[in-house]
């Protein structure tokens, strides 16, 4: 951990640990659905807007979060918007996963009939993105039931593969007016590095996919977020918070080694306009703690932003 590094985080698990629920939580900071994955979906909603959120990513990441089931049934998707919309809460991104991206096996067809009922869920929730990953689910990190295994063929190939994928379900989403995001790195996927991550982006060139960050996933890669940010420049379009040691995503705010307030600073500094999500699939907190947790790391987050300078940003 750097002295950098080292100062932020002390100071951010004092904020987390002290009482920084008094501090109003910034309109650009959600939090995902993942943080309360094992509550029903009705009371994680309830808990989210109950901690000061305005705003959710919908998690529908089977074996991970199965708060919107996988596949969707086009019958369960008017009642769970219906839960979203009776919340209050605004959908920032549908966090979804229809299958490894990277695998031969997993038609262009399948692929959309899988997103279908995604989409009229983003529709009627009002979120303006999808949000798929960067390949086969493998590595140290991994959780739940696997999608794929090793990458099939060469890294490259299964690279390439994933882009193709992704720049055809954008075409599926993009008539409904929604953006397609892939989260990468991933440190449980194929792309689990910033260099791999990177290597995506180039393969996605000229389409209008973008990318979102996740804090964790680029330090427990062993990777720098400030770094990776700059890398990813204008098709930066959201960013996860959670924190990390290298070769563990599960820590909460503060508690690991991701410097949120450098990374802040320069998403401030380049004009950046996107929103932060905080997705605390930690393995550091008692369940029961959770909503708590959530308050605390979103007045964190919300006081690095006023001390960027981070002025006001539309909520669309």
């Amino acid at each position: 951990m750097t002295a950098a590094s080292s100062a932020t985080s002390a100071s951010a698990a004092s904020a987390v640990t002290g009482a920084s629920g008094r501090q109003p939580i910034d309109p650009r900071v959600g939090c995902s659905t993942i943080s309360l994955r094992r509550l029903p979906l009705d009371e994680a909603l309830r808990k989210i807007a109950g901690a000061g959120f305005a705003e959710i990513d919908l998690g529908a990441l089977p074996g991970v979060c199965d708060h919107v089931p996988f596949p969707l049934p086009g019958e369960r998707v008017g009642p769970i918007a219906g839960l979203v919309r009776d919340s209050g809460l605004r959908v920032r991104t549908v966090n979804a996963d229809v299958g490894p991206l990277d695998d031969p096996a997993l038609t262009p067809s399948t692929v959309a009939a899988r997103l279908e009922p995604l989409v009229r869920l983003a529709e009627l929730t009002g979120a303006p993105s999808v949000t798929l990953p960067c390949g086969a689910q493998e590595g140290p990190a991994h959780e739940g039931p696997s999608h794929g295994g090793p990458p099939r063929g060469d890294e490259d190939a299964a690279i390439r593969a994933v882009a193709g994928a992704l720049a055809a379900a954008e075409r599926v989403v993009a008539p409904a007016g929604l953006a397609l995001l892939v989260e990468a790195p991933h440190f449980s996927r194929l792309c689990h590095d910033l260099s791999r991550a990177l290597r995506l982006r180039e393969e996605l060139a000229g389409t209008p996919v973008r990318l979102v960050l996740d804090t964790s996933h680029v330090v427990a890669g062993g990777g720098d977020c400030v770094a990776a940010a700059r890398a990813f420049g204008d098709r930066l379009a959201h960013v996860h918070l959670r924190d990390a040691v290298r070769g563990d995503i599960h820590r909460s705010i503060g508690r690991g080694e991701v410097d949120f307030a450098a990374l802040i600073r320069h998403l401030t500094a380049v004009g950046y306009e996107g929103h932060y999500s905080l997705e605390l699939e930690t393995h550091d907190v008692p369940e029961a703690e959770r909503p708590a947790e959530a308050a605390r790391a979103g007045a964190v987050v919300s006081r690095l932003l006023a001390e960027a300078g981070a002025g006001p940003a539309p909520t669309r």
